[in-house]
This record gives structure tokens, C-alpha cells and sequence, in this order.
């Protein structure tokens, strides 16, 4: 393989590829970063730009513009350059939203005219992805080629005659890999000569709009510029063709698709235990050490019992959720993800969702918001709102402590049977969402489907450093929720329940004399009286606090599912946020507990009603899972389906649908599971 080499551009001869040198800068830089859905697009725009966005290899995952800096040069000569990384698109002229984003961008509707134009193509499928690297040059915005995956054409036997390509393009061709960082200092090279007023004349001139000339002109250059026996299209790859037969079959597909999903609850169960464990542990001895130091009062009370005892509910499920997305990461850089989309596509279409529908379902598991955001790409309005509609019922992160918590209520050191649980849950809200969809597309949505074009990717070795950079930043926006929603909302929780005073109880009172008059000759029985006494006291003040007086007032509409005033409380507050319901639940079921005790698991299983009987039981922890799962919890969704709209009237059929349908399903489970002798 060889590297570009030039001569002065005065000097330079049709086909020849000149000198990587930059001229004088004349403005800011704007770089747009293009490329086919599947080249490596946003991990090359992540090492330009050191930033962590999300990748996917599905065409439609890029809705908004994401913009980052990097820096061209070194030393005096550095300069700040704007990074555009685009949707990925196959063709400037198809009538598709990305297509529409890409055209503008490149005319400068959206910013900045651009300085230049960074195309990254695939190495090992360069015939069609130079199709689109023709069609920019027509537009006049100098390019850079960046020919990613370099490293996986070269095992596959492929070479490349990089100078002739270039002076074939009329622009630098500069072989990378995004995921190793191989070649990407020459890439930022090319690209400050580029902007500094280098140009390379083009010694192949490219059709302007016939799209079967592009194909021809594309393969042509590839027959001339790339060597191996796989460079057209040559043999075939058994071990690859063997694997898509099996995953993309209609039905052995389908299954391994939920083995796969099973497999992964599963192991997250399985792998989080210790450091679910070390967190338990870390948030008692810091509570125990705070309750040591701090006066009796007040103040102890809603630093231990209510910051410390309702953040260290939540928290301590963030090694599932780092672990969720980092197998998910994994999962989706082999290209399995993508074999799952094409089979999942078949089954989006009969319940009347687009194909373009799965990337914002798959991403909504991460949050419905920039979900949401997603189905800006798929073309049809009715196909686009109906994603919208269903996208919330898809289980996100904010669930996932609720579900942990009632799974393990449910499955104490049963993983396996708790992997399931947790499972099905995927499961339901999946059902509960194509359910809706055909039911929406019957009636306020009519008409039909448009399926999802989709390129399956290579396999590959996942990258370990993405997978983990990815759970991080997963991790760290959830701690950000941790750190200001959910404390916000343990305080409001924690002042509800301790005011308004209420004065002692007769039963408190008695056994407090009973403790003064036993203090001298029975002190550990005096103790023991007393430590009784503080837990009425404490039961009783709660039960005559504002929030047994909300929970009681909403109670009639929630009895019925099996929850008594503190689980109404909780499920209200959820409303909100839906992974409060852990922090409340724990403030309110830890009156006249040990705040400092850990393992919230074993405080709920103690934990009991007004009248004796527990808080939790099978049927109800059951009841509450379904609600979780169907219900629409998250005022900030129901904003941003309003802004995605334009309209209330879709954010409020969503909101009685979802919820009403909630209740509708925990009280189905909870009745269901009585009538089977189930409590």
C-alpha cells in the first residue's frame, strides 16, 4: 500500500497527487463529516474529537447535528476546527430526512459554509461507498477521503494504491482505523493542507447525476486502485454467509435474538452482586458513622434517614446499569444488533411500525428522549408518530432500578429465575408497545408501513475501550439524576413524612416509663423498651405526617392494584421520574428501621402495613412490576413529544393510554395471582 506523495501544486500534471502542505488560514474551519450508515462515521468523529457519542450500525441513529473541535497543526501553527458529524446517508438525492440534513449542511443552510468535507468510506466495500464521494465532488466543497477499517481489509487480503486513488478523486485518501487510531494523525494532516487551499486535480472525471454511471465509475476506479482477491466482489466469505443465514432467519432468528437478551439479564444479575454488595456496604458504614457524629434530631433524621438511606436505594443499582450497556455496546460492535434489526423488521411491519422504527425502539432502552428525537428520520408523519406513541413503553434505564429491586424482592439468590423476571419485563413492554401500535394505526393513525433498507456491517471484534466508555457515560448521566433529581426528591420525601409533628403515642409513653424504671436494674431490658418505643413513636409520627394524609387521600384509586398509602406515595412521586419510586419507598418503609442497616431488600421484607400485615408481598410486588413497566412516568418525555408534535393532543392520548393501561394490567396481575391462592 502506498501513501500520498506530491509536488508543487504549479508544477502538478493531471492525476498527480500534491504536497501535504497548508496555505495561509482565511476564516474559521468547518469540517463536515460524511459516510454510508455502517463505515465508523461517529467513532472516527470521536477520536478527531475526543468526545463519547454513541454509535449504531443502523441507518437513522444521527438526528440532530452532533458538533465537536478538534485541533489541525501543532504548536504555533495549531488552529480550532469545527467537527459536523452528519446522519449517515447512502445519497444526496433520495427524499429522506438525512439526505435533507446532509444537502443543507453542505450548502451552509445549517452554520458556517464548510471548509471541507471529511468522506469516510469503508475499505472493505469501497465500490458502493465511492459512489457517494462522487456525488460531492460535484457540489465543490474540497474533500478528504478517509478510508476506514483498514485494519479488516487487510486481513481479508486487500491492498491499496492509495496515490492513484487520490489523484483519481481529485482529493487526499487516507486509510484509518477509527477504532485503533491507525492513520488518524495522517488524516488530520490532509486535512489542514486541505483547508489551508491544497487541491489535487482529479484525473477521472465523476457522472454528475446518472446514479448506473456512478455505479460503473465507482468499480472502475476500485478495479484500478485495489488489489486481493476480494476487491471485487471475488469468493465468498462461508463463515460470514452461515452466520447471516442463521441470524436473520425467520424463526431460529427470532429465538436467538431473545436467547440473547435472556443470556444478558442474566449475567447481569450474576456479575453485579459484589459490587452491588460493596455499595450496600459503603452507604451503611457512612450512615452509621454520620448517626455517631451528628446530634439526635432533625437533621440527623434527614441526612441519614433521608438523603443517605433514599440515594443508597437507587445508587446501588448502578452496577446493573453500567453492566446493561456495556454488553449492549458489544453486542451491537460485532454487527450481531444489526441482524437482529433486519429480523425485527419483519415483525415491526405487521404490527404497522416503519422499519426505520427499531433504532429509536433499541434506543429508547436507553431513554425515551433522544429517542424520540431519532424518528426524525423516518420519513412519513404517521409512521413517525406512531413510533413517538410506543417508543415509552420500550423498559429505559430509569426503570431499570425499580424492576432490580422488585425482581430480587421477588427471586432473592435465584438469578436465574430472576434474570427472567427481569427479561419478561423487556418483553411486556414490547408487547404492550406493538399492541398500541397496531391499535394506533387502525384508528388515529391510518395507513401503511414504509420497511427499513438496511446494510448488514461486518463482523468484527467488539472494542473493549468503547464498551466501557459507553457504560461510563450511561453511569455517570444516571449518577448526575442521582445527584439532583432523586436527592431533591428524597428531601421533599423525607420533610412530607416528618412533618407535621405529632405528639407521642400512649404505647410509647407507657413502655418509656417502663424503660426509666427498669434503667438501673435491667439496662439491657430498659434498652430494648426503649429502642421499642422509638419505633412507634416513629410509625406514628409518619402516619400522621402530610404524606400518609396524600397517600391516603390517592389511596382509593391505587387499592385495588394492592398498594397501601406509603406504595401509592411512592408510585405518585414516580410520575416525575420513575426511578424516585426506589428512593421514596426506601424513606418511607425505613421509619423506625436502622437508616444506617443496609440492603434495602431486607428493609422492604420487613416492612409493614398500618395494620401489621406486610408492605410487600408476592401478588403486589408482582402488580407494581407490570405498572412500572406499562405506565407513562416521565414529565419530561410527555415535553418533548409535545415539542416533537405540535400538539398537547398526542403527549395526552399517550399519557391515558400508557397509564390507564398500567392500571388496567396491575390489576389483572394482582386479582390473576389472589384468585390462583397467590398473596
Amino acid at each position: 500500500m502506498s501513501e500520498p506523495r506530491g509536488v508543487p501544486a504549479a508544477a502538478a500534471a493531471p492525476g498527480a497527487v500534491l504536497d501535504l502542505e497548508p496555505r495561509a488560514r482565511r476564516g474559521p474551519h468547518r469540517l463536515l463529516l460524511f459516510g454510508n450508515p455502517n463505515t465508523g462515521k461517529t467513532t472516527l468523529f470521536n477520536r478527531l474529537c475526543g468526545l463519547r457519542a454513541k454509535t449504531a450500525n443502523f441507518p437513522g441513529t444521527t438526528s440532530d447535528l452532533r458538533v465537536g473541535r478538534m485541533t489541525i497543526g501543532a504548536g504555533e501553527e495549531a488552529e480550532s476546527a469545527e467537527v459536523v458529524d452528519l446522519p449517515g446517508l447512502y445519497s444526496l438525492r433520495l427524499d429522506l430526512p438525512e439526505s435533507r440534513v446532509a444537502a443543507r449542511a453542505l450548502a451552509g443552510a445549517e452554520g458556517d459554509a464548510p471548509a471541507a468535507a471529511i468522506v469516510v468510506a469503508d475499505a472493505t466495500n469501497l465500490p458502493r461507498h465511492l459512489m457517494l464521494v462522487g456525488e460531492l465532488r460535484a457540489s465543490g466543497v474540497p474533500l478528504v477521503v478517509a478510508l476506514n477499517m483498514i485494519d479488516l481489509a487487510h486481513r481479508r487480503g486487500l491492498s491499496f494504491d492509495l496515490a492513484r486513488l487520490s489523484g483519481a478523486l481529485g482529493a487526499p485518501v487516507v486509510a484509518v482505523s477509527a477504532r485503533s487510531g491507525e492513520g488518524v494523525d495522517r488524516l488530520v494532516r490532509a486535512v489542514r493542507a486541505v483547508v489551508g487551499g491544497v487541491r489535487i486535480p482529479a484525473s477521472v472525471a465523476a457522472p454528475a447525476t446518472d446514479q448506473a454511471a456512478l455505479e460503473a465509475w465507482a468499480e472502475e476506479l476500485v478495479a484500478a486502485s485495489v488489489g486481493g482477491a476480494r476487491a471485487l466482489g471475488a469468493g465468498s466469505d462461508t463463515l460470514t454467509d452461515r452466520l447471516d443465514e442463521t441470524f436473520t432467519h425467520p424463526v431460529a432468528g427470532f429465538l436467538i435474538f431473545h436467547l440473547v437478551m435472556a443470556a444478558l439479564f442474566w449475567t447481569i444479575f450474576a456479575l453485579a452482586t459484589v459490587p452491588m454488595d460493596l455499595i450496600d456496604a459503603t452507604f451503611a458504614h457512612l450512615g452509621g458513622a454520620l448517626e455517631s457524629v451528628l446530634p439526635a434530631g432533625d437533621v440527623r433524621d434527614l441526612v441519614v434517614g433521608g438523603l443517605i438511606g433514599g440515594v443508597s436505594g437507587t445508587v446501588v443499582f448502578l452496577p446493573q446499569i453500567a453492566l446493561l450497556f456495556f454488553l449492549i455496546t458489544l453486542l451491537e460492535d460485532t454487527g450481531y444488533l444489526a441482524r437482529a434489526a433486519f429480523v425485527m423488521d419483519r415483525l415491526l411491519c405487521r404490527f404497522g411500525l416503519p422499519g426505520y422504527a427499531f433504532v429509536p425502539l433499541l434506543s429508547a432502552h436507553a431513554c425515551a428522549i433522544p429517542a424520540i428525537l431519532s424518528t426524525r428520520l423516518i420519513p412519513d408523519r404517521h409512521d413517525r408518530i406512531a413510533t413517538i406513541l410506543v417508543a415509552p413503553f420500550m423498559s429505559c434505564s430509569a426503570r431499570l432500578p425499580v424492576y432490580v429491586l422488585l425482581t430480587s424482592f421477588l427471586f432473592l439468590d435465584r438469578p436465574v429465575l430472576a434474570g427472567l423476571a427481569f427479561a419478561g419485563c423487556y418483553v411486556l413492554g414490547a408487547v404492550a408497545a406493538f399492541g398500541s401500535a397496531l391499535i394506533a394505526r387502525r384508528t388515529v393513525l391510518p395507513g401503511a408501513s414504509r420497511p427499513m433498507v438496511l446494510e448488514l456491517p461486518s463482523y468484527k471484534w467488539p472494542s473493549l475501550r468503547v464498551a466501557a466508555a459507553n457504560a461510563f457515560e450511561q453511569a455517570w448521566a444516571f449518577l448526575r439524576t442521582a445527584g439532583t433529581v432523586i436527592l431533591v426528591i428524597c428531601f421533599v420525601m423525607w420533610w412530607l413524612s416528618a412533618y407535621p409533628k405529632a405528639p407521642p403515642p400512649a404505647p410509647a409513653l407507657a413502655l418509656e416509663r417502663q424503660a426509666a424504671e427498669l434503667a438501673a436494674s435491667a439496662p439491657e431490658r430498659a434498652a430494648a423498651l426503649g429502642d421499642e418505643a422509638a419505633r412507634l413513636v416513629a410509625r406514628h409520627q409518619q402516619e400522621s405526617s402530610f404524606a400518609a394524609r396524600l397517600g391516603r387521600l390517592a389511596e382509593p384509586v391505587f387499592a385495588p392494584l394492592g398498594y397501601d398509602w406509603r406504595l401509592t406515595m411512592g408510585v405518585m412521586s414516580s410520575f416525575a421520574a420513575r426511578e424516585v419510586f426506589v428512593s421514596t419507598v426506601a424513606v418511607l418503609a425505613g421509619a423506625g428501621e436502622d437508616a444506617a442497616e443496609p440492603g434495602i431488600v431486607a428493609r422492604l421484607r420487613r416492612a409493614t402495613r398500618d395494620d401489621g400485615t406486610p408492605l410487600l408481598t408476592t401478588a403486589t410486588a408482582v402488580s407494581l412490576l407490570v405498572f412500572f413497566v406499562l405506565a407513562m412516568q416521565c414529565l419530561s418525555t410527555t415535553v418533548t413529544v409535545h415539542r416533537e408534535t405540535r400538539s398537547w393532543r398526542w403527549p395526552a392520548l399517550q399519557f391515558v393510554w400508557m397509564s390507564g393501561l398500567a392500571w388496567v394490567g396491575a390489576f389483572a396481575a394482582y386479582r390473576g395471582l389472589h384468585a390462583l391462592g397467590v398473596s
